[in-house]
C-alpha cells in the first residue's frame, strides 16, 4: 500500500467521521512521521508492512470512536506539541483562553513582581500550566515558579512526561508536580492559580460519552465531593463548591483565580467566587462566544 492508497482508503473508511480525510492524514502522518507536505508530494512512498498494519489498527479503532488523539499519543494545545493518555483529557483549543488570561495576569502582575509563582490545579497533562510556563518563557517574560496538581498518578506521569520534552532543561527546576486531592497536599501560597477542574453535570458526561471517546470519567464528572463521592446534586458543581474556596486559602493578597467553568456552569461559578470573598470577578467568553473562564482577585480575609 502507498501513500495515495492509504490515504484513500482510510477515507472511505472513516466516513461516519466528521473529519475523515483529517483524521486518516493525522494517523498517517503520526506511523510515517512525516508533515502533511511529504503526503501530498510522496503519494508512490510504500508503507512497509508493520507501517501499514500500524494505520490499518488505527482507522479500525477511530471507527469506534476513540479519538485520533489517543491513538497517536499527541496533541496540538496553544503552539506546542503534547503527549497524552486515555488517563488525561484531550487539551481542547477553547482551553488556549485559559492560557491567554493566565499570561495576560502575570505580564500585569510582573509591573510590580518579578518571581511569580503559580498553581495549575487539576493539571492533567499539564498542558495548561506548561503552555504558560513556555510562552513566558518564549515571550521575554519571567517564566513563574508553577506546581502542577492533580489526584490522579497517571495523569501526572503524562504531565511529567510533557515537562521533560517541552521544557528546556534549565527551567525544568522552576516546576513542582504534586499529587494532591485539591489542595490538601499543597501547602504554598501562590500569585496565581488557573484550573480546568471537572464541571460538567454527570447526566452530561454519560451523554458525552456514548460515541467511545473514552475520555477519564474522573476528568470530566463535576457532580462529586472533594473525597470523590457523589453528591447527587446534578449541577456539575460539587468539586467547585470545595476548589473556590480552598484556592483563595493559597492565594496571596492580590492574587488572582481564573477557572474554567464553560457554558455549563461559569455564571454559577461566578457566584461561588463573590461567595468565597473575591473581588473584580468576571466571566470571559471563548472565540465562539460561549461562556467560558470564570476571573477573580483576592484581596485577603
Amino acid at each position: 500500500m502507498d501513500i495515495a492508497t492509504a490515504r484513500r482508503w482510510g477515507r472511505e473508511q472513516l466516513q461516519l467521521s466528521p473529519t475523515p480525510e483529517l483524521d486518516a492524514d493525522c494517523m498517517l502522518r503520526s506511523i510515517l512521521g512525516c508533515d502533511k507536505t511529504f503526503l501530498l508530494f510522496h503519494r508512490e512512498t510504500l508503507l512497509t508492512d508493520a507501517q501499514e498494519r500500524r494505520f490499518r489498527d488505527s482507522v479500525t479503532a477511530r471507527r469506534t470512536g476513540l479519538p485520533v488523539a489517543y491513538i497517536t499519543g499527541h496533541k496540538e494545545f496553544f503552539g506546542y506539541d503534547f503527549a497524552v493518555s486515555r488517563a488525561v483529557l484531550i487539551p481542547k483549543p477553547d482551553t488556549e483562553l485559559l492560557v491567554e488570561n493566565a499570561i495576560h495576569a502575570i505580564q500585569e502582575k510582573h509591573a510590580s513582581a518579578s518571581a511569580l509563582t503559580l498553581c495549575d490545579m487539576c493539571t492533567g497533562s499539564g498542558c495548561v500550566g506548561l503552555s504558560i510556563l513556555r510562552a513566558c518563557a518564549d515571550g521575554g517574560i519571567v517564566p513563574p515558579g508553577l506546581t502542577l496538581a492533580d489526584i490522579s498518578e497517571d495523569a501526572l506521569a503524562v504531565a511529567r512526561q510533557n515537562l521533560r520534552s517541552l521544557v528546556p532543561p534549565a527551567l525544568q527546576d522552576r516546576v513542582t508536580i504534586v499529587r494532591s486531592n485539591l489542595f490538601a497536599a499543597v501547602s504554598a501560597s501562590f500569585d496565581i492559580i488557573v484550573a480546568n477542574p471537572p464541571y460538567i453535570p454527570a447526566q452530561e458526561v454519560a451523554v458525552l460519552l456514548q460515541d467511545g471517546r473514552g475520555e477519564p470519567v474522573l476528568a470530566l464528572d463535576g457532580d462529586v465531593d472533594e473525597h470523590g463521592c457523589p453528591t447527587q446534586e446534578g449541577d456539575g458543581l460539587g468539586l467547585m463548591r470545595a476548589l473556590v474556596p480552598q484556592a483563595a486559602q493559597h492565594l496571596r493578597s492580590g492574587g488572582v483565580l481564573v477557572i474554567e467553568a464553560g457554558e455549563y456552569n461559569a455564571e454559577a461559578t461566578e457566584r461561588l467566587f463573590r461567595a468565597a470573598g473575591f473581588s473584580d470577578t468576571r466571566i470571559h467568553r471563548d472565540l465562539s462566544g460561549q461562556l467560558r473562564d470564570v476571573y477573580g482577585v483576592w484581596q485577603g480575609a
